[in-house]
């Protein structure tokens, strides 16, 4: 089950479960949107891999208790700003080709 962390790694802005402009790779690692389409280059720094749109969790139980009070999000924050010189040189090899071919 996805943990819905709370903020961007990079900048620290809040990313609360029905943000629309939160990012993640399949290790669920999560940015918001605009520092994946400017500094990350959609590329993530801690695997290489592509971004999509975080899913949102239902805030109602609409079905077999399967919504955010039952499971809720993270809350806390997993702060890991980004260097942007040495992503930079990381992305700069595979920014190119498409994630599904990474």
């Amino acid at each position: 089950m996805l943990e819905l962390r709370p903020t961007c790694e990079h900048c620290d802005k809040a990313l609360p479960p029905h943000a629309d402009d939160a990012r993640i790779c399949s290790y669920e690692c999560t940015f918001c949107a605009e520092c994946v389409d400017g500094l990350l280059q959609n590329v993530c720094p801690n695997c290489g891999g592509g971004f999509v749109p975080r899913p949102m969790r239902p805030a109602c139980n609409w079905k077999n208790d399967n919504y955010l009070g039952k499971d809720p999000a993270r809350v806390a924050p997993k702060h890991r700003p980004v260097d942007p010189a040495a992503h930079a040189a990381f992305a700069a090899a595979i920014r190119d080709i498409p994630p599904a071919g990474r």
